[in-house]
């Protein structure tokens, strides 16, 4: 069993108030909170709200006095979840530790009730990736060079990865049945069963079309007008199916820079999978990764660390593009460029890098042993990239 990149922060953020885990349906939220509740407390209770029994010890109160750590697993699909765990932490926060887990956005999620600013950390639980498949804890410095490891294992990790994907089962399974069934199981249940239970949506298989077109879009501009046209629906509808979709961890979208730096694109965003394994074509889903391994970065140095982490994608009025930027605090700190061939784009690199002052320059490459230098660009296979990363 792998130790999970988060565990020893939310075990000690638990200490001093309460903790929420988001992230994508079977990403390992419970077991990582089972295994936070065995190694660092002598007793603990999981309670999830899919559960009829556990459904009533929750409304009714009735936890183990000897219990230290409480799991709160699908809280959210309580309607008053927040007035509820506001008022239990309220009342017996120095007893119990909380720790409350669900598949869609906590920290946004009924935005009515009684505030919780203040009373708890939200992180966001990603799939694996490489360096925590390594057991190597990051090493990131803002602005520095990142930290590539030199393992053996890195190129079969990689290739494990684009091919099961970063989610624990089909990945640590490692056979097609699995992850084809997993595939299918997974989009039904977070239709049929997650988004069923709260959000109010008639049409629903309407929105399982819609996720099974989106994977088609991945790495091109979004453009919401074309799926209203491909689906016959309203405008306001597909921007709250997709807003929906992307609240329940099916994908994410990075949006274009905005700079008086250049005539910088004010359009639409790119979008990607949380699970790039769906992905037939082999271009969209390398670039998937890259993009899912930064944002998990950026999510780390945000949820971890404090830090305001971006993650955009830089194109001008020109034409000029460059897949990936990573900006802390609004200040850029390495731009990356995904490509088949090792030395195309580097112009456009070497542009951005030229006009926002970008300290690090990467162009990561499918092919095997790469890892030199020309211009300002570091040209490096994508394992070795990687790597570098959370």
């Amino acid at each position: 069993m792998l130790t999970r990149y988060l565990h020893s922060y939310v075990a000690k953020d638990l200490l001093k108030k309460m903790v929420f885990i988001g992230g994508p349906r079977q990403v390992g939220k419970t077991t990582l909170s089972k295994i936070i509740g065995n190694k660092e407390y002598k007793k603990f209770l999981y309670l999830n709200w899919d559960n009829r029994e556990d459904r009533k010890k929750i409304i009714n109160g009735e936890f183990k006095s000897d219990a230290r750590l409480i799991i709160f697993d699908e809280l959210h699909k309580y309607r008053s979840w927040k007035n509820y765990i506001k008022g239990e932490f309220d009342k017996y926060g120095e007893k119990y530790h909380y720790l409350i887990t669900g598949s869609a956005r906590l920290d946004i999620y009924r935005r009515g009730g009684d505030s919780l600013l203040g009373r708890y950390h939200y992180y966001r639980l990603h799939p694996f990736s490489l360096r925590e498949i390594l057991g190597v804890s990051p090493n990131l410095r803002i602005g520095q060079e990142l930290d590539f490891l030199n393992d053996k294992k890195n190129k079969s990790i990689f290739n494990d990865l684009s091919a099961f994907g970063g989610f624990p089962e089909p990945f640590l399974e490692k056979d097609a049945v699995v992850l084809r069934r997993f595939h299918n199981e997974r989009i039904d249940r977070l239709i049929k069963e997650d988004i069923r239970d709260i959000e109010p949506i008639k049409d629903l298989s309407a929105l399982q079309v819609l996720a099974e077109i989106l994977p088609s879009k991945v790495g091109s501009l979004l453009s919401l007008n074309a799926l209203r046209e491909d689906l016959g629906v309203a405008h306001k509808t597909i921007t709250q199916w997709v807003l929906i979709l992307e609240r329940f961890y099916y994908h994410f979208r990075i949006y274009p820079l905005t700079s008086t730096v250049f005539k910088s694109l004010r359009k639409e965003p790119k979008l990607y999978l949380w699970d790039w394994s769906q992905l037939d074509n082999p271009a969209a889903r390398l670039e998937n990764i890259v993009a899912s391994h930064l944002l998990k970065t950026a999510h780390f140095l945000h949820d971890v660390f404090g830090y305001k982490a971006e993650l955009f994608f830089l194109r001008d009025r020109e034409g000029r593009e460059v897949d990936f930027l990573l900006a802390i605090d609004k200040k850029p700190w390495l731009a990356a460029e995904v490509k088949s061939g090792e030395e195309s784009g580097l112009k456009n690199l070497i542009y951005f890098g030229n006009k926002l002052k970008i300290p690090q320059l990467y162009q990561v490459v499918g092919a095997d042993n790469v890892d030199y230098r020309k211009d300002k660009v570091r040209i490096i296979s994508v394992d070795k990239f990687l790597s570098g990363l959370v």
